[in-house]
């Protein structure tokens, strides 16, 4: 490891000082490429650095262990001890920064919520979710915007649709995909027996036009009347729109403007991203057997959390976190399951390059 980083601490030097030079600074596409290649290179460098600073105080207080004064001798050694405690830490950094990055990290995302099994009480909960991840993003200061909705006559969602934009959105949420079960009395349920429902999550890196292209004769698209929600601000054109992606047979609608093309903008960007995220399934498919072994197969039909009300409990499965924080949690403080979920992934992942 430590030789691969010296020569990308070579390769580092020489950007610092190309950097300086007159003819980089003046072409400001080159030094701009220069600069963010010199940035992510930054941490990776300044740790390999601090690694090779620690290693050489432990090594100046090795002789001090031989001193004949005993209190010397018991002094370096809780000084040695901590070095390489701080070391290991930073060796385990550099594994981490080396790591190779996920493409998506810093995108935006769509995120697709949707009521499955469970009738009304599914919806309700899918509701409740779309709530924690708006106020997650708030605590966040990501931007929302719904893009698609499907609502029930209680106030559920059958589904709603997403995007929510901001840093590092995908790298903090990416690990959502998946079924979240709800275990608690409905609304609907007099008798107070606790039901379980499910909520399907789907978390989608935006696709920009140069990620997938999209040949306008694969597209059929469909306009409607909007059925307004809770029968109010019905439009009285056929505003809504329906697109049909004809290889996959893909079908986004969107009905939430009033404006037909506000609509089809909002649909095309839905549409965008699953064929991103099909692309990519299948590329993952191809390559990546062993990291299906590895955090499972990805199918979303796995449950991956459970959130049971009458004991204030949250289950994350995947990583066998019980957490008795239910309140906190659906008031969007997610960090307490997402940072030991992305701990967890990454630790397989450095496994995995091993």
């Amino acid at each position: 490891m430590f030789e691969k980083i010296k020569e990308i601490e070579v390769h580092f030097e020489q950007l610092e000082r190309d950097l300086s030079r007159p003819e980089v600074i003046q072409d400001q596409k080159t030094y701009q490429r220069y600069s963010k290649e010199h940035s992510l290179l930054s941490p990776i460098i300044n740790t390999f650095r601090e690694c090779n600073s620690v290693q050489e105080e432990i090594e100046n207080n090795r002789p001090l262990l031989e001193d004949p004064d005993q209190e010397i001798r018991r002094l370096a050694r809780e000084e040695i001890d901590s070095l390489e405690s701080d070391l290991s830490k930073l060796e385990k950094d550099l594994k981490l920064l080396l790591l190779p990055k996920d493409p998506n990290d810093e995108k935006n995302i769509i995120l697709e919520i949707r009521a499955g099994t469970g009738g009304e009480e599914a919806a309700l909960f899918a509701a409740d979710l779309f709530r924690v991840y708006i106020k997650y993003a708030e605590l966040m200061r990501w931007k929302t915007e719904i893009l698609s909705r499907n609502i029930t006559g209680m106030g559920g969602f059958k589904e709603i649709i997403i995007l929510i934009e901001g840093q590092n959105v995908y790298s903090r949420l990416k690990h959502e995909s998946g079924v979240h079960r709800v275990q608690r009395v409905p609304e609907t349920e007099a008798q107070g027996r606790i039901h379980t429902s499910a909520v399907t999550v789907a978390v989608l890196p935006e696709a920009e036009e140069v990620d997938v292209k999209i040949n306008s004769d694969d597209l059929r698209i469909d306009t409607f009347r909007s059925s307004g929600h809770g029968g109010q601000h019905v439009n009285v054109t056929d505003s809504a729109v329906r697109i049909t992606h004809l290889p996959t047979g893909l079908v986004v609608s969107c009905q939430d403007e009033k404006s037909q093309h506000k609509n089809k903008a909002k649909a095309m960007k839905v549409l965008r991203s699953r064929l991103l995220d099909i692309q990519q399934a299948e590329q993952h498919s191809k390559i990546s057997e062993e990291r299906k072994n590895m955090v499972g197969s990805g199918d979303r039909s796995e449950r991956i959390r459970t959130y049971n009300f009458p004991q204030g409990r949250v289950t994350e499965h995947r990583i066998g976190l019980t957490l008795y924080k239910l309140e906190a949690i659906l008031q969007g403080q997610l960090d307490m399951i997402l940072d030991p979920l992305i701990t967890y992934f990454q630790a397989e992942a450095l496994k995995g390059e091993s």
